[in-house]
């Protein structure tokens, strides 16, 4: 399994880095940190047996070692400098030719909103990944293996996808999943009817999926309750090693991201981690996705 990891030399990349270490020790996945420069900068492979190398190249080196030393050791890492027309397209390039199930990345812009603001990378990235993104909030900067996996689902389509993908990365990593009804938030009408419907969806849906972990497998299923996202999502209680999975938005094409609204909402007011799965995403064979 491996993951992608957005790495740029700033506090972003180091919380990228940070998020991907703790995933991939639950699961023993490596990591291939991409630093994407200008298509026109010279890479740093032809450089490698020189003695002498130029200032670009000296920063990438610099820009290498810096990235590594961040992996916790234990973990396998590899360093790739990679031209691409932009950083966005450079991850999606690179997971797509790694085959890898995620790719990671630091959400934060300089945005005061909350841990989260979403940056231009990110953005794009929600938009166009044919693969499940995963965004680390400002400062994140815990390695250990994470504890437990969050699952916010409603009634749009994509539910089924993150369901899918939430389940199959709880199994195999070990840990405890939440499964926490949106419905009542994604309603429109009396608030008695929605949260009435949340509770059935909760009831249903949620505790059907809940069955498809083997026996013994820690699993809870919650209702989101609140006037606003805002309010729902500070009304959960959140675990420090704790991982939140939403879907893509209906608007999505087809195995691609589209962060809609409701998890747009989720994600400014989140205080962990948030990993979008594309609408009907699958998978990738050799390497299952998060």
């Amino acid at each position: 399994m491996r993951y992608v990891v957005g790495y740029t030399p700033n506090e972003r990349g180091a919380d990228a880095v940070a998020l991907a270490s703790a995933m991939a020790r639950a699961q023993g996945a490596d990591l291939d940190l991409v630093y994407v420069v200008d298509r026109s900068a010279p890479s740093l492979a032809p450089s490698l047996e020189r003695s002498r190398v130029g200032a670009a190249e000296q920063k990438v080196l610099s820009v290498e070692r810096e990235g590594l030393s961040l992996v916790p050791e234990g973990l396998e890492a590899r360093f790739h400098d990679r031209p691409a027309e932009s950083f966005a397209a450079g991850l999606i390039d690179a997971a797509v030719e790694y085959k890898a199930g995620l790719i990671v990345v630091g959400a934060a812009s300089n945005g005061l909103f909350k841990r989260y603001s979403v940056g231009s990378v990110a953005n794009a990235l929600l938009h166009a990944s044919p693969v499940p993104v995963a965004l680390a909030p400002r400062g994140y900067r815990r390695t250990e293996p994470i504890t437990r996996l969050t699952l916010a689902v409603g009634q749009r389509t994509g539910a089924e996808a993150a369901i899918g993908a939430a389940i199959k990365s709880a199994e195999r990593r070990g840990v405890p999943l939440r499964l926490v009804s949106l419905v009542e938030l994604d309603a429109e009408g009396d608030s008695g009817e929605n949260i009435n419907a949340a509770h059935i969806h909760a009831n249903t849906v949620l505790t059907d999926a809940s069955h498809r972990l083997p026996a013994g497998h820690t699993v809870n299923v919650e209702v989101a309750h609140g006037r606003t996202i805002e309010e729902a999502i500070d009304d959960l209680e959140w675990d420090d090693g704790e991982i939140m999975i939403v879907g893509s938005s209906r608007l999505a094409e087809k195995n691609k991201l589209f962060i809609g609204s409701t998890a747009n909402k989720v994600l400014r007011a989140l205080p962990v981690p948030m990993v979008v799965v594309p609408r009907d995403y699958e998978g990738v064979d050799s390497n299952p996705e998060l």
